[in-house]
C-alpha cells in the first residue's frame, strides 16, 4: 500500500511538473476605446456613451479565440471598464482573475493586464515627465509593469505601453513626444536588466510608429548588447505583418509589437506566435491582437 501511494505521489508530481511546463499564451491588444466617449452611432452623434455592444461582442470573440493566459490591453477606460471586460470574458469561458490597471496622465485611455496567474509584483511608472522646448510634459499613459508568477520557478515580467498617437497637439511635436516617451521606457528597461540580467521581460503595446522610426530603435536598444530587445516578427495566417488599419487614410501599418529581452528569448516559441485575424476583426477594433507562445522553463 505504501509503495502504491509512493508511486501515485510520484506520478502526480510528474504530471504537475509537465503541466507547469506547457506553453502559455501572452496576448497584446489595442481594444479601441473600451470607455465612455462621444461617438457617432448609426449616423447619430451621442455624448459619453460606452463602446457599442456589437463591437464588444466581436472583441470578446477575438480575445477568446486566442485563449490568452496573460492579456495585455491598450485603450481601456476606467478600472470599472477593465472589470466589465474581465466579467464578459469569464462569461464567455475565459477566466482571467488577476487584474492590473496603470494610471497615467491621460484620464481616459489606459494600459491594463488580465492574467490567469497571480501577479507577484508591480512597478507601474505613472508619473514620468520629459521636457521639450522648455516645457515639461507628462508620459501620457505611463508604463504598466507587472510580474506574473507563472509557476513556482518561473516569473514573467510584463511591460505594457501606449505611445503618443500621430494626432497633432498644441503642446509639442507629436513625433518628438513619442520619441521622448520611448526613451523613458528604455531607461526603465535598462534599470530592470541592470538589476537582474536574467529577468524574463516581455513588452507589448501600441507604439504608433513603424519599426524603422526613432522611437522603436530607442526602445530596442543597441543590437548585440545584453539590453537589446528582440522583435519576434509576428505574422498572420496569410503571412501579413500589419496590425493596424487607419480607415481615413486607407493605410495598413504595423504599430503593435511584442518585444522580448535576451533572458526570455530561448523560451519563446516564435514559430507558433502570430497575429490573430478573423472576419469580424475590424468590428472589434482597428488593431489586431499579437499572440506570443512561451514555454515557462528557464533555459
Amino acid at each position: 500500500m505504501i509503495r502504491q501511494l509512493a508511486v501515485f505521489i510520484f506520478l502526480t508530481s510528474s504530471a504537475l511538473a509537465a503541466h507547469a511546463q506547457e506553453p502559455i499564451t501572452v496576448v497584446g491588444y489595442n481594444v479601441k476605446n473600451y470607455l465612455k466617449m462621444d461617438r457617432r452611432i448609426d449616423g447619430e452623434f451621442r455624448r459619453q456613451v460606452d463602446k457599442p455592444e456589437h463591437e464588444i461582442a466581436a472583441l470578446v470573440e477575438m480575445i477568446t479565440a486566442t485563449t490568452p493566459d496573460v492579456l495585455g490591453l491598450v485603450e481601456i477606460g476606467t478600472e470599472a471598464d477593465l472589470l466589465d471586460l474581465q466579467s464578459r470574458l469569464k462569461s464567455a469561458g475565459l477566466d482571467l482573475p488577476h487584474a492590473e490597471w496603470c494610471k497615467g496622465a491621460d484620464a481616459h485611455r489606459h494600459v491594463a493586464l488580465l492574467s490567469r496567474f497571480p501577479i507577484s509584483a508591480t512597478d507601474h511608472q505613472s508619473e514620468l515627465t520629459f521636457t521639450l522646448d522648455q516645457t515639461t510634459l507628462p508620459f501620457s499613459r505611463g508604463i504598466l509593469d507587472a510580474t506574473v508568477q507563472v509557476n513556482e520557478s518561473y516569473q514573467l515580467r510584463v511591460l505594457g505601453l501606449h505611445l503618443k498617437s500621430k494626432r497633432k497637439v498644441p503642446e509639442a511635436d507629436e513625433s518628438l513626444m513619442r520619441r521622448s516617451e520611448a526613451q523613458l521606457l528604455r531607461d526603465h528597461i535598462d534599470k530592470i536588466i541592470a538589476a537582474n540580467p536574467e529577468t524574463n521581460l516581455l513588452l507589448f503595446g501600441d507604439f504608433n510608429d513603424t519599426r524603422n522610426e526613432a522611437p522603436i530603435k530607442a526602445i530596442q536598444g543597441k543590437f548585440g548588447t545584453e539590453r537589446y530587445l528582440t522583435d519576434i516578427q509576428l505574422k498572420d495566417k496569410n503571412g501579413m505583418r500589419w496590425t493596424y488599419y487607419w480607415s481615413w487614410a486607407d493605410q495598413y501599418s504595423r504599430f503593435d509589437f511584442i518585444f522580448i529581452n535576451k533572458g526570455l528569448l530561448p523560451e519563446v516559441d516564435q514559430e507558433n506566435s502570430y497575429i490573430h485575424s478573423a472576419p469580424n476583426w475590424f468590428t472589434a477594433s482597428d488593431h489586431r491582437p499579437c499572440v506570443a507562445k512561451i514555454r515557462p522553463v528557464e533555459k
